[in-house]
């Protein structure tokens, strides 16, 4: 069965470009017993993929060049040696590394696939119910521990995490404050997501003075995805005993050099802080509590979604680069 692949072409240098990235057409082999067909449905493009493509230790291998890419995904079986699939069924990874090849079909171990229902929408399980909103549930839930009447500050506050982050925040009975880029995130935080105030950072060159007109009593939780500039903004609005969720530092990922900014230590001994990093894998074991606590608040109406949908396999490169320019509003994907 011939197929194509988007392969890890090299490393980049600062931020990514198509030269990274190279399609082939390959052969895939017989099915033998025990094997499954999956063909890709749905891929997942997401901030921390920068990171992969650096050859350095960090909490996930490195992409591994000539090798296609990998993320997130869902799949629909097509034919399986596996007496536990059929095809038909709608599928995700779950194997020791639980993500889909950048192909347009691949094979897998029955034993490294789950089925998923299909009564709900698949993308959520790559959004709202996948990575993306048990990253905000259990960054708010155990290391921002909300409490009613306080301040929560989220930035990239219009992408998958973030949107989730302020809709718990008002869940909790807290004030949601949103960090965007342009005019119609800021109106998508605040019409569509409840978002109690956004501040636009492209088109404000006063962050403190935004921040303080939205956050009058000081920020009690910054839940931190970008890092930067903005944070730095951030951190000088947070009150004694303040916790912050160290989710990404999206702003930092494509630097070639290690930026100097403000040194933070004085803040946090004089103010009490606690900053605590955090990866969703951390909480592997409480998966079922998330993705039970954020059905429910769907079924609840409490909780809304929006979602980026790209077109085709060819376009994943795009996609992918696309976030590093904030293209998308809520979730990323790419429907092949």
């Amino acid at each position: 069965m011939k197929i194509k692949q988007i392969l890890f072409a090299a490393r980049p240098k600062g931020l990514p470009e198509a030269a990274n990235f190279q399609t082939v057409e390959t052969t895939l082999p017989e099915l033998m017993p025990g094997e499954v067909l999956v063909k890709p449905l749905y891929f997942s493009v997401d901030p921390y993929m920068r990171g992969r493509m650096n050859d350095s230790k960090s909490y996930i291998p490195p992409f591994q060049v000539g090798q296609p890419i990998e993320s997130g995904g869902v799949a629909e079986v097509v034919d399986s040696k596996d007496d536990q699939f059929k095809a038909g069924e709608t599928v995700m990874s779950s194997g020791p590394r639980p993500f889909l090849p950048w192909a347009t079909a691949a094979i897998f171990p029955g034993n490294h696939l789950r089925k998923i229902d299909n009564s709900i929408p698949l993308t959520y399980y790559l959004g709202l119910l996948g990575v993306p909103g048990l990253t905000a549930y259990f960054g708010m839930v155990d290391i921002g521990k909300p409490k009613a009447g306080e301040t929560v500050v989220v930035s990239g506050a219009a992408g998958a995490v973030g949107i989730v982050v302020g809709q718990i925040a008002k869940i909790m009975g807290c004030r949601a404050v949103g960090i965007a880029g342009g005019a119609e995130k800021i109106k998508l935080l605040t019409d569509t997501f409840g978002f109690d105030a956004a501040i636009d950072y492209k088109g404000n060159a006063d962050m403190d003075g935004a921040l303080a007109a939205a956050c009058p009593n000081g920020v009690d939780i910054y839940f931190d995805n970008v890092g930067g500039e903005i944070s730095d903004a951030v951190i000088r609005h947070l009150n004694f005993f303040a916790r912050v969720p160290l989710c990404g530092q999206i702003a930092l990922y494509n630097a070639t050099e290690v930026p100097i900014g403000p040194r933070i230590q004085p803040f946090m001994v004089t103010r009490s802080i606690l900053m605590q990093g955090f990866i969703i894998g951390n909480y592997a074991t409480r998966f079922g509590e998330g993705v039970k606590q954020l059905s429910e608040w769907i079924k609840a109406g409490k909780i809304k979604y929006t979602e980026t949908v790209v077109e085709g396999f060819d376009q994943l490169p795009t996609a992918l680069l696309g976030l590093f320019s904030g293209k998308n509003s809520g979730k990323m994907v790419v429907k092949v």
